[in-house]
């Protein structure tokens, strides 16, 4: 039986020592990708990989995010969000790339802290390398509902959401509430 995890979890960086072979989402692009991929991409500072580990099982990863920098042409942000955005042809934004929790945990509200986590780092880079919004291209519906209920806002007949700097401190008491 699978132990649940403690309220103290912790988001570091991914590193050699966290077991990629044994995690498991579901989704086997998001597999492979942090089983094969992601120690590569943080080798070449191509993606940002944090993971959500135990500090009781410090090697399992229980779930893990990925951000890295982008752009979005003006016209594809919302009217909406476009008020709080320089007026640039291409708006700086932070991508969660990737974001899974193992299939052992999922239902405890692990995804909502590795969301929470990534605004957060995405919001305190903002400053140094410049970025006016989180953008995440869900995997599927049920995925671009999950950040719809926190926040993001969807773009139109597509999977990409964003969620506009200004908001990560509501956003950050939204998931503790």
């Amino acid at each position: 039986m699978q132990r649940a995890p403690t309220p103290d979890l912790e988001i570091e960086p991914s590193r050699s020592r966290h077991d990629r072979a044994g995690f498991t989402c579901g989704i086997e692009s998001l597999d492979r990708y942090f089983r094969m991929q992601a120690s590569q991409d943080v080798r070449r500072r191509a993606n940002g990989v944090f993971v959500l580990i135990d500090p009781r099982e410090p090697d399992e990863v229980l779930g893990y995010h990925t951000l890295c920098a982008t752009a979005l042409p003006q016209g594809d942000v919302p009217l909406a969000a476009r008020k709080h955005i320089p007026r640039y042809p291409l708006v700086s934004a932070t991508l969660i790339g990737c974001l899974a929790v193992t299939t052992k945990h999922l239902g405890q509200g692990l995804a909502a802290l590795l969301v929470a986590d990534a605004i957060q780092r995405a919001y305190a880079s903002a400053a140094s390398i410049g970025s006016c919004m989180a953008v995440v291209d869900a995997i599927s519906e049920r995925a671009a509902a999950f950040y719809q209920a926190h926040s993001f806002i969807r773009l139109p007949d597509s999977l990409r959401l964003i969620l506009p700097m200004r908001r990560p401190a509501s956003f950050s008491r939204q998931i503790r509430d």
